[in-house]
């Protein structure tokens, strides 16, 4: 699958853009995932919107904030491909455009994000550590994960565990 990345302010979005977002994120998270909540947070006003386009459709999205704007430290958030582009490593290519985006955006060290649970190995295996205990978000159950490339912090980290 040739994917064409994008990554815009929620200033610079297209009106059709912003509908394929909402609309990917409401299949998944409110539909599929049968989960009734505001997805539409007032949030995405802050945030970088990584966008992947095949074909002219978008089957991957994620948005990025700056530390403070979500969470202490930046952040990844809404990470959702749509359904018909599963099991394909979409998924992997999201997470390292969003990674790198942080970096390359923000120049930031550490990122942190509230991952639902059961996504803990897929986000283990792009280097997120996880910490504390889980949580419920939305009757979801979800855990704190953080990546760095600070290496005395993870060592820190883990210590404390």
């Amino acid at each position: 699958m040739n994917i064409t990345w994008t990554i815009k302010l929620f200033a610079d979005l297209t009106t059709f853009e912003l509908y394929d977002l909402l609309r990917l994120r409401s299949d998944v998270f409110v539909v599929e995932q049968q989960c009734v909540y505001p997805d539409v947070d007032g949030k995405d006003k802050y945030a970088w919107h990584v966008m992947g386009y095949a074909d002219g459709h978008l089957v991957a999205y994620a948005r990025l904030f700056k530390a403070g704007d979500y969470f202490s430290n930046a952040s990844i958030g809404r990470v959702v491909t749509k359904f018909s582009a599963r099991n394909t490593g979409l998924g992997h290519q999201l997470m390292k455009e969003a990674v790198k985006a942080l970096f390359d955006l923000l120049g930031t060290q550490t990122v942190e994000i509230s991952a639902q649970q059961h996504l803990e190995a897929f986000y283990n295996a792009h280097g997120f550590i996880s910490r504390g205990e889980s949580y419920l978000e939305d009757d979801i159950p979800h855990i704190r994960m953080f990546y760095t490339t600070n290496t005395r912090w993870v060592k820190l980290f883990l210590s404390k565990k």
